[in-house]
């Protein structure tokens, strides 16, 4: 089996699992890239409910602010085969009381390797948020997301930690001045390294 077949063959059980026909049901295919010669992975949370809409993740006020972070045009972000984005669910989980409800919990877990598999080259995986943080740094990390994000180095160079870039983490941002005075210029400058080979 081709690594083409083996993806589309990985596509088609994720559509038929029984925890997302409600989804298929719909026409809602999951929502996720993975071009084999893929360097660098963007692990989110799950699409919001335009993303899947609109079948393009990251369209929107977070994603302009993740691509000015990593220093990722928008142009090469959706074009690019160099990048592949895997969120920690593949599908819009709905609306909870403050914001999205949360990726399904055994999600990543039956997906993420069988996906990894076929991107043989990832060289940095940037960890958005506390789901993907808690996932893929297994017991590494901190007591909360902002002394995770803030310890960044402990885990480079394969696992970069960062803070969803959505307008709801202003706050956030404006009290920790550090994160975008240190941490987003190395991770830019990461970004560009890797890509730029």
């Amino acid at each position: 089996m081709t690594r083409d077949e083996k993806l589309k063959k990985l596509i088609e059980d994720i559509k038929n699992d029984e925890e997302n026909k409600k989804y298929t049901e719909q026409g809602i295919d999951p929502l996720f890239s993975a071009p084999k010669e893929a360097r660098i992975v963007i692990v989110g949370q799950a699409p919001g409910l335009k993303a899947q809409e609109n079948k393009l993740y990251w369209k929107d006020k977070s994603g302009d602010k993740l691509r000015l972070w990593t220093g990722i045009d928008e142009k090469t972000f959706y074009s690019s085969n160099l990048l592949a984005i895997i969120p920690m669910d593949f599908y819009y989980p709905g609306k909870g009381k403050s914001g999205d409800l949360p990726p399904r919990k055994d999600f990543g877990e039956k997906w993420h390797n069988k996906i990894l598999e076929l991107l043989p080259d990832v060289e940095l995986f940037i960890l958005i948020g506390k789901y993907a943080q808690e996932f893929y740094l297994k017991g590494r990390t901190k007591e909360n997301l902002t002394e995770t994000v803030h310890s960044y180095k402990e885990y480079l160079p394969k696992f970069f930690p960062i803070v969803h870039p959505s307008p709801l983490n202003i706050r956030w941002l404006k009290k920790n001045p550090w994160f975008e005075k240190e941490v987003v210029p190395e991770l830019k400058e990461m970004v560009t390294k890797i890509m730029e080979k």
